[in-house]
């Protein structure tokens, strides 16, 4: 071989690995890379702490509903340690785990969203600000995974087929994917403000006009008029109700004025509220509904332990 075929050859392979270079993406610094890792995985990791604590203070009794929770609550946290434990030389792993985690986050998010605005087997969520701070968290969670997702990887990193496209993304569908996220990320925004402001709490299930009796199991309990299951709460006293708050949108409490000759064996009364509306009691027992009970006959809400006190339906003896 010639000197001059020495230096063609070497000058070929100089200009192949400079059209390569301007093609590949430039490597990402590590610490930026470190960052996306641990604030994904965070992020995951506190959506399904939210939804964990729905699913044990009431949602667990709610059928479908209930076990879609806990699978959530599975999945974050699963997604959460595969963010977080893939180390970043594994580029195509780690970016399937941060583009799974990414998908994750706006599934949810949309799950809400359709709950809030027209109901999913037979539930329709209320406002509530756990319901808020989820939805915030899961669109941060989408943008922080996505762009760990896009992100270039760290310097020295190769792979072979078929891995090596989740490797070296060419730039122009780095640019088009990245414009696509943050167009999802604004739009998904909008429409959590939107439900958000469209959402209301849980209404009201009763008056002191409408109070009448089922039979559930063979026990006769108090219900609305639409025949919803009332309860009680173990925590309140005769002359105040100790729920308010979240706890007030998943057992929202009866309002309206006492009603004399309504034909049930017991006392009704009322008691006035901090907001100034005044709850019916019966017996003595401020009265509310069970916002999993979603047809007239179900007493889901019977002997759950939650938001600090035993709540049961109402008997009623005749």
């Amino acid at each position: 071989m010639t000197r001059r075929d020495t230096t063609t050859r070497r000058a070929t392979t100089m200009a192949a690995a400079r059209a390569a270079g301007d093609q590949a993406e430039p490597p990402a610094p590590g610490w930026r890379r470190l960052m996306l890792r641990v604030a994904g995985a965070g992020l995951l990791i506190g959506t399904g702490a939210i939804h964990l604590d729905l699913y044990l203070t009431g949602y667990r009794s709610i059928p479908t509903i209930g076990w879609l929770f806990l699978l959530q609550v599975i999945t974050a946290f699963g997604l959460a340690l595969a963010v977080l434990a893939i180390p970043s030389r594994f580029v195509a792993a780690s970016r399937l785990a941060a583009a799974a985690g990414a998908g994750f986050a706006v599934a949810t998010l949309g799950g809400y969203l359709l709950s809030v605005w027209f109901g999913l087997f037979g539930f329709k969520e209320a406002r509530t600000t756990a319901g808020i701070v989820a939805g915030l968290v899961e669109v941060a969670a989408f943008v922080v995974l996505a762009a760990m997702a896009l992100a270039p990887p760290p310097a020295g990193s190769t792979a072979k087929a078929p891995a090596r496209f989740l490797t070296q993304i060419p730039p122009a569908i780095t640019r088009t994917a990245g414009m696509a996220a943050e167009g999802l990320a604004v739009a998904a925004l909008v429409l959590l403000g939107v439900a958000v402001a469209e959402a209301g709490a849980a209404a009201p299930a009763a008056t002191g006009t409408g109070l009448t009796t089922t039979t559930i199991g063979g026990t006769t309990v108090l219900t609305n008029a639409k025949g919803f299951t009332l309860y009680s709460f173990a925590p309140d006293i005769p002359t105040a109700s100790k729920c308010y708050g979240n706890c007030a949108v998943y057992w929202p409490p009866v309002t309206g004025t006492a009603v004399a000759g309504s034909g049930l064996p017991g006392r009704i009364s009322t008691i006035k509220r901090t907001d100034g509306s005044l709850q019916l009691t019966y017996n003595g027992h401020p009265l509310y509904t069970y916002i999993g009970d979603s047809a007239p006959g179900q007493a889901r809400g019977n002997n759950l332990n939650l938001y600090g006190g035993l709540w049961r339906e109402v008997h009623v003896s005749r």
